[in-house]
């Protein structure tokens, strides 16, 4: 036997431990073969929630306003407008619309049934793409198997039917379960709408809860992360890394948002707050730790820069090139440019500027016990690194967070580390090792790397160099200008995208790029599609801070069986608003491509995983048939 036959003889073997009999196989190869012909799952695709927790709640429980239009399609002869609008208040937040309405003396019996009724009407008509046993996990375990049997249920075609029907809807609500059915029931028809979530990078800073929005993600049964820039420099500071926990508290302070350090992960700034109010007494509290914490990142970053290299980022080392004495600074280019201030209380010995004085020390290392011991942060950022990655494939489309790296020539970027080139996927590929070096090492490199990751030019998740120090102590504002990757421009050419897409093994003519990163200005007239619609900018503005510059308040890219559908939000409605009004998400609908037929699951990923399944166990079959293999 060659050394194949023996390798494809032990598979065989070990799926026969799996499947010990010929009808078992039958059975698998039946049910396999039927998922194939049915319609692909709903996936949906946002980007740069920045904290924005209220936002993603609503959409999150809207479903991006798939659930608004599976009603009205239900209902639309049957209820008023008025009436749809409260049913779908009732599916977003089933718990709070039942306590609002039972204080109003609205529910009763009767109306516990009818909504009953109403929900599993909904929930037929969106379970006809979807196989028994994927149902099943769908459904609240606590209640799954009373709604399966309310699913199989037939009441229009048969008298006995209708009878049974009625009386389990009856009893759930004659025993005081109709409430907790409701929810079970709005929680499974959530599921439906969207089988699957893709976030193109940035939960975190601006907005107050990226906690929270993670906390929700948790809770979706299937969901993939690209990491973006804001999210790598919160990891880097979770694994312990001093830079990039400096950042992460000056992010914090400029964006006001230390409610997430301090209540949502256990994070005390008062130490820093206490010596900053000390060496700058003349600021308010918040400026004076903002600037204490910032002189601590740049010396940090400056040792950071000086022992790697080939990051490529020594045009940041700006503190060794103050002139004390005449209050100014020589920028990289040559250019001296005045300081806005000379006062740098912490820099001891100007020939030292980089050394962290014995207060600073202090600070960071108890900065560095408060990350390092927040289960909520750990928590938070072992989900990341499980769920996520720098890029995906996922059904013949491109998802990362911000850019591949190029030259203008249209050409991929080759860049060194360690003596070793690497462009294009080869780069992104890296990238993401030495990113779970960190998580899995811990090793000084690693953790370097993620602060490289954030802010560096030569980054996938960033794609520009910043100007920190020049927005920090300069006043002209033509030095705080950020030069970045010719991706963000190229991207706007077909013939790039198709090259982009093609590095990454998929099809030119039919896959997408997907990114956020870069704010779309809608108010100034930019489009989110790229390059003849091969690709999808979705930073819409999901965050208070960007809707000045967006004009809108996000994008939901949703792909379903028919093809691809973009919608712009105009205003998502408060939870507050949508309890007392019923108001829902004002949104654009705008057709990206769509398709002459039905994607079927055949079509997918998961298609050519299940085609593959399909061929192994009609390998497995023939060993049966033949006696190769005794079936048990």
């Amino acid at each position: 036997m060659t050394t194949a036959a023996a390798a494809e003889d032990k598979v065989l073997r070990l799926m026969a431990e799996k499947y010990p009999t010929k009808e078992i196989v039958y059975e698998k190869i039946i049910y396999l073969k039927s998922q194939l012909i049915l319609p692909k799952g709903t996936e949906h695709f946002m980007s740069d929630l920045h904290g924005a927790y209220d936002s993603f709640f609503h959409i999150l429980n809207n479903c991006s306003g798939v659930i608004k239009e599976k009603v009205d399609y239900c209902f639309e002869t049957r209820m008023t407008v008025e009436e749809r609008a409260e049913f779908c208040t009732l599916i977003y937040y089933p718990r709070e619309k039942m306590e609002q309405l039972t204080a109003e003396g609205k529910t009763s019996a009767l109306w516990y049934q009818q909504n009953l009724a109403n929900l599993l009407e909904l929930t037929k008509l969106m379970s006809w793409k979807f196989p028994a046993s994927k149902m099943r996990n769908y459904i609240p375990k606590r209640y799954e198997s009373v709604i399966v049997e309310l699913l199989s249920t037939r009441p229009e075609h048969d008298e006995a039917q209708l009878s049974y029907y009625r009386q389990l809807i009856e009893t759930i609500v004659e025993i005081g379960g109709g409430a907790d059915y409701i929810e079970a029931f709005s929680t499974l028809v959530k599921r439906l709408s969207v089988e699957r979530i893709h976030i193109v990078g940035d939960f975190y800073d601006r907005g107050d809860r990226p906690d929270g929005i993670l906390d929700l993600l948790m809770e979706h049964p299937s969901v993939d992360i690209q990491w973006g820039n804001h999210d790598v420099l919160w990891m880097g500071a979770a694994l312990g890394s001093e830079v990039c926990i400096a950042a992460v508290i000056r992010n914090s302070l400029r964006y006001r948002n230390t409610d997430v350090l301090e209540r949502g992960y256990g994070i005390s700034l008062r130490p820093l707050t206490t010596f900053a109010s000390r060496i700058y007494p003349d600021e308010n509290p918040i400026k004076a730790a903002e600037r204490a914490v910032t002189m601590m990142m740049f010396k940090l970053e400056g040792a950071l820069i000086r022992r790697n290299p080939d990051f490529q980022m020594e045009d940041r080392l700006l503190l060794d090139k103050i002139d004390f004495d005449l209050s100014c600074v020589t920028l990289g280019s040559g250019r001296r440019v005045e300081l806005e201030s000379a006062y740098f209380p912490t820099i001891d010995d100007p020939a030292d500027c980089w050394a962290l004085t014995e207060d600073e020390e202090n600070i960071i290392a108890d900065l560095r016990s408060y990350f390092l011991e927040s289960k909520a942060l750990q928590r938070h950022v072992d989900y990341l690194y499980e769920r996520g990655s720098i890029y995906t494939c996922y059904n013949g489309n491109l998802l990362f967070h911000a850019c591949v790296p190029m030259e203008e020539s249209g050409e991929f970027r080759s860049i060194t580390y360690n003596g070793k080139s690497y462009r294009g996927r080869a780069w992104m590929d890296f990238c993401e090792e030495k990113a779970r070096e960190g998580w899995n090492e811990h090793t000084q490199e690693g953790l370097d790397f993620m602060y490289f990751l954030w802010c560096g030019y030569n980054s996938p998740v960033s794609g520009r160099s910043f100007t920190t120090f020049e927005r920090s102590f300069l006043s002209d504002e033509s030095t705080w200008k950020e030069p970045s990757d010719p991706y963000f421009r190229l991207v706007n050419d077909e013939a790039v995208c198709e090259k982009i897409l093609e590095e990454f093994g998929l099809d030119p003519k039919r896959g997408h790029i997907i990114n956020g990163h870069v704010p779309v200005k809608v108010q100034k007239g930019e489009s989110p599609l790229r390059g003849s619609g091969r690709a999808l900018i979705i930073d819409g503005g999901f965050a208070a801070p960007f809707r000045a510059k967006t004009g809108i308040s996000g994008y939901t890219l949703i792909y379903n069986s028919r093809g691809l559908r973009l919608l712009q939000h105009q205003r998502v409605a408060s939870v507050r608003d949508a309890l007392r009004e019923n108001r829902d998400i004002e949104s654009v609908s705008q057709t990206v491509e769509l398709q002459a037929r039905h994607s079927l699951v055949r079509d997918t990923d998961r298609g050519a995983a299940i085609e593959s399944k399909i061929a192994d166990l009609h390998a497995l079959l023939r060993a049966y048939q033949t006696g190769h293999i005794k079936p048990q």
